[in-house]
């Protein structure tokens, strides 16, 4: 497994990727948050990199996306942004939130499971359980959407693509930061259950509580 800074494209700098100006005007918790990012040891089928933040989210922001590769295919992508608010937000109940999305391709078999919602969301709930992480406000949506080809495709099967928007608020340590590391490991833990990929270590598991599992699968994610 390999620290997350060494999957990092090599023109990140530590600082690329933050709002709020110039880098050394950063609140210190909220660099201490993106340092603890940057040192988070990942599944080595995790690509990551650092990615343009939003702009009008939060006065400070950091982004970074992750594809999860197996034998050469991309088998699920996402983006995990990390807002920071030092006046503290009233809908967060805190000073940091965690917004994300995630998103694969399907096998036939999953996509047509009426309870795969519900799943999707166990999954991402019991990533950040199974780390032993607190968290609040925990919200978002899990989308099915579904493509039939015709004309000059005709010749490419149905597909099916999951997508789970999330947000939740992170509990903040004793620094005043929350334990950023532990919450990119357990995104890192989804996004590998998505894209079918078998557990490694602690994480979401057959028997995990509240964890829903379906069939294990493999297949490229096609954007």
């Amino acid at each position: 497994m390999a620290a997350a800074q060494e999957q990092f494209s090599d023109h990140s700098d530590g600082t690329e990727g933050t709002g709020g100006g110039d880098g050394d005007a950063l609140p210190p918790v909220f660099r201490l948050a993106v340092d603890a990012l940057r040192a988070a040891r990942l599944r080595p089928e995790l690509e990551v990199e650092p990615s343009p933040p939003p702009r009008r989210l939060a006065p400070y922001a950091y982004a970074l996306e992750a594809t999860a590769v197996q034998d050469g295919q991309d088998l699920a992508d996402g983006r995990l942004v990390l807002l920071h608010d030092p006046a503290g937000h009233e809908a967060w109940h805190g000073t940091f939130r965690l917004v994300t999305l995630v998103r694969a391709e399907l096998e036939p078999e999953m996509a047509a499971d009426p309870l795969l919602p519900e799943v999707c969301w166990s999954w991402l709930t019991g990533a950040l359980q199974a780390r032993g992480l607190s968290y609040a406000e925990a919200s978002g949506t899990v989308t099915r959407a579904g493509s039939h080809y015709f004309g000059g495709l005709a010749e490419r099967r149905p597909a099916t693509q999951i997508e789970i928007r999330a947000s939740w608020t992170p509990q903040e340590g004793r620094n005043g930061a929350p334990d950023t590391a532990a919450h990119l490991t357990a995104w890192g833990d989804l996004l590998c259950q998505v894209a079918g990929l078998p557990p490694s270590g602690p994480g979401p598991a057959e028997g995990t509580a509240g964890v829903v599992s379906l069939p294990q699968r493999r297949g490229p994610h096609h954007p």
